[in-house]
């Protein structure tokens, strides 16, 4: 609708403000349209999406089972826009939807955005994931004092794989919005042999033959129309989807290595720059991606169960 497109404009002149890394406002997806007046006269907008994620599904073990995730079209009216948009969506669930205990409501939004930040954490949601960025630099990444051997993973590394990322995935249930299933083990083990099989980019830190720290990599472009291009810069990126390092080999700089390694060998590869997920309330990966030249670009905002939204 007309007043769906002026938004989508405004809101293009909001994010490149905002941040020079942000792309245009992508066009909201197909699903349950949401409208708001503000005290000027002006209207806010945003599209609501259900998921469903059952128990095999490999993306239960990031997300709630039920989630209804909030696009919104605030144009330039930032905070008080954003607020005005959720006390709608607050008054839309209690009408058509009986959240579970296994549910979220979930916003993803700019995170240089302070205005709608002070909005989203009056409603009850709470920063729970952020993409982070870091543009690839001009030359090689030199590389740390070498105390590890780092070396690509292989199929019959299987099992190694699969214990580095459950130490993973068991310590980020701690402190973001993963969760163990009682299934995880065999999602991730499934998913694991596939990228292995099919030479995925993945790599072993070992210290003394013993594998201690796992990055696993992908490769992903962000091209007019796709959905990367509604949270990317257009070009090829590197995408780290886990990083992890076992519990007594922390602090010892083993991540540092294997990431000086990554970028490396992604930046030959002819990436614009990598990306990836990490929980703010974290107190290791906060730090450490920070280190690492990453910034947040997009903070996930969640609220589990949906019920207590504000």
């Amino acid at each position: 609708m007309a007043v769906g497109r002026d938004l989508v404009q405004a809101q293009s002149a909001r994010f490149a403000a905002l941040d020079p890394l942000l792309p245009p406002a992508a066009d909201p997806p197909e699903g349950q349209v949401l409208t708001a007046a503000l005290p000027d006269g002006r209207r806010v907008a945003g599209v609501v999406v259900r998921q469903h994620y059952g128990r095999t599904a490999l993306a239960s073990l990031w997300s709630a089972e039920e989630t209804w995730e909030l696009t919104p079209l605030l144009g330039g009216s930032g905070g008080t826009g954003m607020s005005a948009l959720l006390s709608a969506w607050r008054q839309w669930l209690d009408r058509v939807a009986d959240p579970g205990g296994d549910s979220a409501c979930v916003v993803t939004w700019p995170s240089r955005d302070a205005e709608a930040t002070r909005a989203l954490l009056d409603h009850g949601l709470v920063p729970l994931s952020a993409v982070a960025v870091r543009r690839a630099v001009p030359g090689p990444d030199l590389p740390p004092p070498a105390t590890v051997t780092v070396r690509r993973a292989a199929p019959a590394d299987l099992d190694t794989v699969l214990r580095l990322a459950m130490a993973e995935l068991e310590y980020s249930a701690l402190v973001g919005p993963t969760v163990v299933r009682p299934n995880a083990v065999s999602l991730k083990r499934a998913a694991l042999r596939e990228r292995l099989v099919s030479g995925g980019l993945v790599w072993l830190a070992e210290q003394d033959g013993i594998a201690v720290g796992l990055a696993e990599c992908a490769l992903t472009s962000s091209e007019p129309g796709s959905w990367t291009s509604g949270r990317l810069p257009l070009g090829r990126w590197g995408y780290v989807n886990c990083l992890s390092v076992l519990p007594a080999a922390r602090g010892t700089g083993v991540g540092q290595q294997l990431m000086a390694l990554v970028h490396h060998e992604l930046s030959r590869l002819g990436v614009v720059g990598t990306y990836l997920y990490y929980n703010p309330p974290n107190p290791l990966s906060s730090v450490f991606w920070l280190r690492q030249g990453y910034r947040p670009l997009w903070t996930v905002w969640e609220v589990r169960p949906a019920g207590a939204l504000r």
